[in-house]
């Protein structure tokens, strides 16, 4: 899988956990209570319509079976000359058509119409023929072949007519046999109560649907809220209350893949407020995070619609910025971290920015995530040093070939191990007062090519800040050990030689042994190696140091302390370790006051280490004068240019 799938992949399950987020409690929430709210009232006016199409229908089944009888006599009893005599004397009015539609009888006051129309019931399986009545039409069926029954009307003509009662006529037609048709007047009779009644079980329905639309709406309200809730704590940041890290992830990654933001010109910014922990030590863990607070909020005031600013870790705040070009964006953070250094009366506040641009160039930024650029931007802050002036750092090729070097490096330390890549160089130590080598440091290069060596300045740092160091101090006991023996079965006569120890090595309470037990399978004399600390080691576990610099001694082996002047607790480090050698500092021959002064200092530290009954050794020196200084002063031994470079094990042999 590429890099690029890569991200891509991860990319996908954290926008897939974002939307579970986004969506908790909220979509599915409002789509069942719509649902249920549908449903129930659904329901309920079909439980409404129901009991009133059944009160009408059954008036209406009531009467067309009058009407139906009616029709069944006549046309049973036709062919008797008096059947219409004896049907005159029925109840009811009626009319008798011929299959021609011409009137050949009718009874009582003929109020129907040509007007026709069918009529459904609510089971749909019969159909009937309905006249209009020409004097009250209200019970006619409209276009969709029901009766609709308009309890509001129906009422209003009750009061209008000032009765309890009301009749209202609607003619049917029934099949009287040989083409003719009996059209009888049914009459609908409707009471007062009768239309409380549905109006009352009407309105308890509406009632009832709308208490649940209520309670529904509610409902979908709340949840709504609470999806706001989620998804506001989702995004908040407890400490400054303001956006969190989650936030700028997703909508960051919004913002530089927008359609229209692809034509923008986007900075990941990161800002680091330097002394936070100082500010905590010196008042509390509470302050500082309402000062925290402080900053995101005045961060926040200067920020565009499409701009952001979340924070990021303990004290680091994440921002996404839009830019013209690089000048106004450097004067732009440049202001940010000068006002942000004021921002309280009182305090010295320190404030640094790392950026990394990603201009609208046209160039494709799908495979480009915000944490990518905001990465970027935060190598830059960190290339920028406390002595700097400029609290600004725009991300740039040089940023970006380090972090490759430094990715090279870590990928291929352990092969480099295993195929010897490391190799140990020579510069001898000379007594000055006769030229005669006394002895020597091991220094480490690394043929990274057939015609590259790297000097130690480029990967031991990052040996030590990631921790292969230990490994390197191992390699390069080992090899000195081995070297000495080989130069000793050679009959060349051996000095003792230095090798660097770092301090991460000390946390190992039997690092004298495991030096012992290296140099011993080597088959070398312990009193040919000699251990050498930097002065930096000695402000760790100061008992475990001691511990450790006794057993070495104890075993046979030479303590010596490198870089003596370089800090500022020399003197007590001095005191309290029982060390062989002092290794001053070359920074004692150099600068402007390397004259007297440095002389001074010299001589009195030479002496200091003589009461000590240790041993004095100048690194560093190159001039013929420092030379003869230090043979005058008894200093033990001169390792420098004047003398010479490190060497290949094969030209050190020549100096032996």
């Amino acid at each position: 899988m590429s890099k690029s799938q890569n991200r891509n992949t991860i990319k996908k399950k954290r926008m897939k956990i974002f939307r579970k987020v986004k969506n908790s409690d909220s979509i599915g929430s409002v789509i069942a209570s719509f649902l249920l709210l549908f449903s129930v009232s659904a329901l309920f006016a079909f439980i409404g319509g129901f009991f009133v199409e059944y009160v009408l229908e059954s008036k209406f089944s009531e009467e067309y079976s009058k009407i139906y009888t009616v029709a069944k006599i006549y046309e049973e009893g036709k062919t008797y000359g008096d059947i219409l005599t004896v049907l005159n004397k029925t109840p009811g009015d009626f009319i008798i058509e011929d299959a021609s539609g011409n009137r050949i009888f009718s009874k009582g006051k003929d109020t129907c119409s040509t007007e026709k129309n069918d009529l459904v019931l609510s089971n749909g399986t019969e159909g009937y023929i309905v006249y209009k009545d020409t004097e009250n039409d209200f019970l006619f069926p409209k276009n969709n072949g029901n009766i609709n029954l308009n309890l509001r009307e129906l009422w209003d003509m009750l009061d209008k007519a000032k009765e309890d009662s009301l009749n209202l006529p609607l003619w049917i037609s029934v099949d009287a046999g040989g083409g003719e048709q009996l059209i009888g007047k049914a009459v609908f009779s409707f009471r007062r109560r009768d239309i409380v009644l549905m109006g009352e079980i009407v309105a308890a329905v509406a009632t009832v649907v709308v208490v649940l639309g209520i309670i529904m709406l509610i409902s979908i309200i709340t949840a709504f809220v609470k999806s706001k809730r989620v998804k506001a704590l989702f995004y908040e940041d407890f400490v400054t209350r303001g956006k969190n890290w989650n936030y700028y992830l997703v909508y960051g990654d919004k913002r530089i893949h927008g359609a229209l933001s692809k034509k923008k010109n986007f900075a990941a910014v990161n800002l680091i407020f330097n002394n936070y922990r100082n500010y905590c030590l010196c008042h509390s863990i509470a302050e500082g995070e309402e000062y925290l607070s402080k900053v995101n909020i005045a961060i926040t005031r200067e920020l565009g619609n499409d701009e952001i600013c979340a924070h990021a870790t303990t004290s680091n705040f994440a921002l996404l910025l839009r830019y013209e070009d690089e000048d106004s964006l450097m004067r732009r953070l440049r202001g940010l971290v000068d006002r942000l250094t004021h921002i309280e009366d009182g305090h010295n506040f320190k404030f640094r920015a790392g950026a990394c641009l990603l201009p609208a160039d046209g160039t494709r930024r799908k495979d480009i995530f915000v944490d990518d650029i905001y990465n970027n931007a935060c190598a830059a802050q960190a290339a920028i040093s406390d002595s700097d002036d400029n609290p600004v750092k725009i991300f740039g090729s040089s940023l970006l070939d380090e972090q490759k070097w430094e990715n090279t490096v870590q990928e291929r330390q352990w092969a480099a191990l295993k195929n010897e890549e490391f190799k140990v160089y020579y510069q001898p130590k000379y007594d000055p007062r006769n030229d005669t080598l006394k002895g020597a440091e091991a220094l480490i290069r690394w043929q990274f090519s057939e015609n590259e060596i790297i000097p130690p300045g480029r990967f031991i740092p990052l040996f030590e800040k990631n921790g292969f160091i230990t490994e390197i101090d191992h390699y390069m006991i080992a090899h000195v050990a081995r070297d000495q023996k080989a130069w000793l079965d050679k009959g060349l006569k051996c000095v003792p030689v230095s090798v660097n120890v770092s301090r991460a090595h000390f946390v190992e309470k039997d690092l004298a042994n495991q030096i012992a037990r290296m140099v011993d399978e080597a088959g070398c004399p312990h009193e040919l190696i000699e251990i050498e600390l930097t002065e930096s080691a000695f402000f760790d576990d100061k008992d475990a140091m001691i511990q450790t610099i006794n057993q070495l001694k104890s075993n046979g082996f030479s303590v010596s302390m490198d870089d003596f002047g370089a800090g500022y607790s020399s003197l007590n480090s001095l005191k309290d370790m029982p060390l062989d050698v002092l290794k001053l500092d070359a920074e004692f021959f150099r600068g402007e006051d390397a004259g007297e002064r440095g002389e001074i200092v010299v001589s009195e530290a030479i002496n200091l280490a003589k009461k000590l009954k240790m041993r004095t050794v100048a690194e560093g020196v190159e001039e013929k004068e420092q030379v003869d200084f230090l043979a005058g002063q008894g200093c033990d031994m001169i390792q420098g240019y004047f003398y010479s470079k490190p060497v290949p094990k094969s030209e050190y042999e020549t100096y032996m």
